[in-house]
C-alpha cells in the first residue's frame, strides 16, 4: 500500500529507523571523544524527504549512539547563554507556520538531561551565570533533525542558546564545550548552509539553484576543505552572495560553535552531506 499525505515519507522510513536505532552500540569511554556536527536541520519539510532522512539517519549511525546531546538552534538567539529545561518530556516548542496540523501534533519526548545541564555549566566556571528556561523545550531546528538521526527519543538532550553573532566569541564557545565530547556527549550546532528564503522564486522551488546560494555554498566548501576558518569567520566581506543566502546570520553562525569544539579548528573538513532543497544547500559536517 502507498503511504500519502504530509509527512509520508516519515511514515515510510520510521519502522526501519527505529530497528536500526535499537540495534545501535552506545558510546563508551573507549570509543573516544565524539565528533561535533553541523547539520542543515530542515523544518518540517524534511519529513517529507525521504532520501535526506535516510543520509541523516545513516550518519548518526556511523557514530556510537551518544549519552546525551547539547545542540545549538539557529531558531534560539538569547543572551545571556541559556539552556532549556532538563526535565524528561518536556513540551516542544513549534515555532514555524504555515505547514499541515500533524507537524504540530509531532512528540519528540526525551529522558531526564540534568547531568547534562551539569556538565554543562561545569565547563563555564568563569560565565557568570548559564540561565536554565525551567519551561522551554526544544525548537524546530532541534527535534525535527534528532527526530530523524535517533527516532527512539532515548538520548538526553539539552538545547543551548546562542548568545552573540560574533564568530570569535562562538569559537571560543565552541572550545569551552569541547571536553564534553569525551564525555559521551554529542555536539551539534543546527542551522542551512544558505538560507534565503525571502529570495526564492518559483523556479527555486521546482529544483533549479538560485545562483546566490550555490556561490555561497562552494564557497563555504572550499573554505572548510582547506581548513580556512580565517575566511570563514569573515564571511561578512569574503562571502558571495552573502546578502541573499543569509539576510539574517542565524542559520550560519552555529558552524562556528562547531568549528570551535573541534580538537583542531583548522583541519580541513570533510561534508557529510550535500546538495540542495528549494534550492537551499543543505552542506552539513563533522569535525574530530
Amino acid at each position: 500500500m502507498t503511504i500519502s499525505g504530509p509527512g509520508a515519507a516519515f511514515d515510510a522510513f520510521l519502522p526501519g529507523a527505529l530497528a536500526t536505532s535499537k540495534a545501535q552500540p552506545t558510546w563508551t569511554s573507549g570509543n573516544g571523544a565524539l565528533p561535533a556536527l553541523y547539520l542543515s536541520h530542515g523544518a518540517p519539510p524534511l519529513f517529507d524527504d525521504g532520501d535526506w532522512m535516510e543520509q541523516l539517519h545513516a550518519w548518526a549511525l556511523r557514530m556510537p549512539k551518544p549519552k546525551s546531546i547539547l545542540i545549538i538552534s539557529a531558531h534560539w538567539e538569547s543572551a545571556p547563554l541559556s539552556l532549556t529545561s532538563p526535565v524528561a518530556r518536556t513540551p516542544l516548542v513549534y515555532d514555524f507556520g504555515g505547514f499541515d496540523q500533524r507537524y504540530f501534533e509531532m512528540q519528540y519526548a526525551t529522558p531526564d538531561a540534568a547531568e547534562l545541564a551539569r556538565l554543562v555549566t561545569s565547563v563555564m566556571p568563569d560565565v557568570e551565570t548559564v540561565h536554565q528556561h525551567n519551561s522551554r523545550g526544544l525548537d524546530h531546528g532541534a527535534w525535527v533533525p534528532l527526530k530523524v538521526m535517533y527516532p527512539l527519543g532515548d538520548v538526553p538532550v539539552l538545547q543551548l542558546s546562542i548568545p552573540t553573532h560574533d564568530p570569535a566569541k562562538l569559537m571560543e564557545l565552541g572550545r569551552r564545550l569541547r571536553p564534553l565530547r569525551e564525555q559521551g556527549v554529542l555536539i551539534i550546532g543546527s542551522g542551512f548552509m544558505t538560507h534565503g528564503l525571502p529570495f526564492l522564486t518559483r523556479e527555486a522551488f521546482a529544483g533549479k539553484v538560485p545562483g546566490w546560494s550555490a556561490d555561497f555554498d562552494a564557497w563555504a566548501q572550499d573554505s572548510l576543505a582547506r581548513g580556512d576558518v580565517d575566511s570563514l569567520m569573515n564571511y561578512l566581506k569574503r562571502a558571495p552572495g552573502l546578502p541573499y543566502s543569509h539576510p539574517t546570520v542565524e542559520h550560519f553562525v552555529p558552524a562556528f560553535i562547531t568549528l570551535g569544539a573541534a580538537s583542531n579548528p583548522e583541519a580541513p573538513v570533510t561534508t557529510t552531506i550535500e546538495g540542495y532543497m528549494w534550492g537551499l544547500s543543505k552542506r552539513s559536517f563533522q569535525v574530530a
